[in-house]
């Protein structure tokens, strides 16, 4: 008789399995990942305690605005210059780009070389904006020394 039901709402099992697997990833992803995802909360709070601030969109999206005073390397740049980064290891890292897709994988990057206290904002820029946070505007480098 369960067997029946079963191979009747096979559908139906194969979506719970899904939606099992999906939740058991959302639980332990971040630990086997090496970084962890942060919200705004979080993230303003690592801004105001000086984390180390890492944009990883273009160039040409940085310029649009920024959060704090971030250090801007594109993603596809990262692993060439991630010795660039002149941080300790333990010292908290917060990456961002414009939805949370390209800074999870620069944070995963960041993790696989070292870096033991990486944070991903999830939702990018995108979401400190929609939580009302202030983006700076990027100077360049001649008006900087001004």
């Amino acid at each position: 008789m369960i067997n029946e039901f079963i191979q009747e709402q096979m559908l139906l099992f194969v979506a719970a399995a899904v939606i099992l697997a999906m939740l058991i990833y959302s639980y332990v992803g971040d630990k086997i990942s090496g970084y962890k995802s942060v919200g705004t909360d979080a993230a303003t709070r690592l801004f105001n305690d000086d984390a180390f601030l890492l944009d990883v969109r273009t160039p040409g999206e940085f310029k649009e605005g920024a959060i704090g005073e971030a250090t801007n390397i594109s993603v596809t740049e990262l692993a060439s210059k991630i010795d660039t980064i002149k941080v300790a290891k333990d010292s908290p890292i917060l990456v961002y780009c414009l939805s949370g897709a390209r800074s999870g994988k620069a944070a995963g990057m960041l993790a696989k070389n070292g870096f033991t206290n990486v944070n991903n904002l999830a939702g990018g820029i995108n979401a400190w904006r929609s939580a009302g946070l202030p983006v700076g505007s990027v100077k360049s480098k001649k008006n900087r020394r001004k």
